[in-house]
Formats: structure tokens, sequence, C-alpha cells
């Protein structure tokens, strides 16, 4: 009884540590103001939609074989003969009492059942985007600060500038090009191939991973120039500052200044910045899904936009915001395992 007791209390303390941690309160404090934001998101999202001129309703009086019966069926099936407003916090209703995003009026289908489906193909294109750009222009901006004026230096800030000059879809279309000319090298099209049911479950992962190839390198060019420059830029600050030429005045190895001293402290900014790196990777992935027909949530939407698909459009959109306040808050939270110094209710 006694074992049980203080195990209980052991419990009870420990739950009351967490819940007044700062870390704790700080998630807290997030999660109400990302709230708040998915709430005025959708708000605008909605009405922005019904500014628009036309609906889905529209599209379906240019078909002759629909009859004017079946058409003001429809409208009353999704609730567009109601009141903009209406409109908009019946949506919220259904959501905060069922969990019922509502249906799609081009697949007839449920809208989270749709966004289940889409989620998780842009968030492992985009994952896999970021993995690539940091593997490779963490290092690249670390030589370029090292070499700094020097030819390695010269050659990787032309590289940098070409990467950034070049837009999305014009890196996508040279890659399609590319593709044409090596093909069957690297598939287009779709995540799978047509006999992946057929593959053993390793032989699943390398034809998705062959297939994410091309949309990965489209969706990474630009990101990776930009944090080449970045890592550069903040490096080459921290190398001027009294600590590292005191660290070198000891005769400290070179290496060891460079990798522990100051990549230290130059990081904590790249990690501010990897929250806005893969929302920026998110919003810009219907692009890369779109030029080579990958199944995400960006080319869900874009053609949701172009159907004027009401439900579908909002729900993508939150969902985009929601993944944006998650990026957001890992990399804050990251920040802080890095620089346990940072104080998260500052």
């Amino acid at each position: 009884m006694t074992a049980t007791k203080i195990s209980l209390e052991t419990s009870r303390d420990w739950l009351i540590r967490l819940i007044t941690s700062e870390t704790f309160i700080y998630v807290l404090k997030r999660i109400l103001q990302a709230l708040f934001t998915l709430l005025l998101a959708s708000a605008l999202s909605f009405f922005i939609i019904k500014l628009s001129p036309g609906d889905y309703v529209d599209t379906l009086r240019q078909n002759p074989k629909i009859s004017p019966e079946r058409i003001e069926e429809v409208r009353r099936q999704f609730g567009l003969d109601k009141s903009w407003p209406e409109q908009y916090f019946l949506w919220l209703w259904r959501i905060f009492t069922k969990g019922d995003f509502g249906t799609s009026f081009v697949y007839q289908r449920s809208v989270a059942s749709l966004l289940w489906e889409r989620v998780p193909a842009t968030l492992l294109l985009a994952i896999a985007s970021l993995i690539v750009t940091w593997a490779i222009a963490i290092p690249l901006g670390i030589i370029a600060a090292v070499k700094q004026n020097r030819a390695t230096d010269r050659i990787l800030q032309v590289i940098s500038y070409a990467g950034q000059g070049f837009p999305s879809f014009i890196t996508a279309l040279f890659l399609l090009i590319f593709a044409q000319f090596t093909s069957p090298l690297f598939p287009v099209g779709s995540m799978t191939s047509i006999d992946h049911a057929d593959l053993s479950w390793f032989g699943k992962i390398i034809d998705v991973v062959w297939h994410m190839i091309l949309p990965t390198v489209a969706l990474s060019i630009t990101s990776f120039a930009g944090l080449q420059r970045i890592t550069r830029g903040e490096l080459l600050d921290v190398l001027r500052q009294d600590y590292i030429q005191t660290a070198r005045a000891k005769g400290l190895p070179e290496n060891r200044v460079i990798y522990v001293h100051a990549l230290r402290n130059a990081i904590n900014p790249l990690i501010t910045l990897l929250g806005f790196e893969l929302a920026s990777l998110l919003g810009g992935a219907f692009i890369a899904e779109q030029f080579f027909n990958w199944p995400g949530l960006g080319r869900l939407t874009l053609q949701a936009v172009i159907a004027k698909d009401q439900y579908l459009v909002m729900a993508s959109l939150v969902m985009s915001a929601v993944l944006l306040n998650v990026g957001n808050l890992f990399a804050d939270l990251m920040l802080k395992v890095a620089d346990p110094r940072i104080r998260l209710d500052a």
C-alpha cells in the first residue's frame, strides 16, 4: 500500500512539473494561437472563394443534359442555397461537432478522406526536399565561408545565384526535358510504377524513392541556393568574433574552431529558418506536384480551386495552415534544444 502511495505521489509530482514547465506552457500558448489563426484562415478562404465569380453549380449549367431541377437539388444538397454566413457557420459547426469537413462536389467523397490520402504524399516530398537541401547546402556554405574570396567560394556563389535565379516551374520544366532524354531512367508521373503492388516491401520503397528523385530536385534547388548563402554569411559573421580569434590564439585545431565553436553559434539562425523553409516547401510543392503528376495536397488544392470545389478548397487551405504552424513550432523547440540559453517565454 505504501509503495502504491509513493508511486502515485511520484506520478502526480511528475505531472505537475510537466504542466508547469516552460516548454509545456509555451506549446499550449502556441496551440491556442494556432486555433485562432486557423479560424481566421478558414474565414478568409471562404469569403475569397465566395467573392470570386461563379460557383460549382455554374459549371453544371453548361451541361445541357442536366435539368434545372437537378441543379437546384444539387444546390440544396451542398447547402449552396443558404446565405454566405449560414454556409460558413454550418461548416464550422459540423467540424466541431462531428469532425466533418464536408463533401467534395467533384469527387462526391468526404473531404477528410481525400486530405488523408494526399497529405502524406506532400509531406514525404517536402521532408525529402528539406533533408536534401540541408544535407547539401550546409556543408557547401561552410566550405564557402572557410574558403572566402578564393576560387571555391566564387564558384559556389555563382551556383547559388544561378539556383536562386531559376523559378521552380522553369527548373521543373528543364527536369522534364531531361527525363525525356534519359527515359526510362527517371520515371515521371504518379509516385509508383504500374507493377508496384507486385513488388516486395523493399522494392516498393525503392520504387517510391525512384519516383521522388526529380520532384525532390525541382523543389530543392531554389531552397538550397538561398540556404547556402545564409550559411556562408552567418558563419563568416561568427568567425570574425573575438572569441574565435582567442580560440585560434590558444592553438586549437582549425577544424575544432570551425565545427565546435563557430558552427554551434552560427546554426541558431538556420534553425529559426527551418519552420519557414518547411512552410515554403509545402506552399511551393504544388508546382512540382503539377509538373510531375505527384498525387499531393498542392495538386488537389489547385484542381479544387479550378472546379470551385468550395469545401475541399477551404479544408486544403486549413490543412496547409496547420502544417505551417506545426513546422514553426517544431523549429522553435529545436532552437531551444540547440541553445539552452534561449527562453521560450521571451
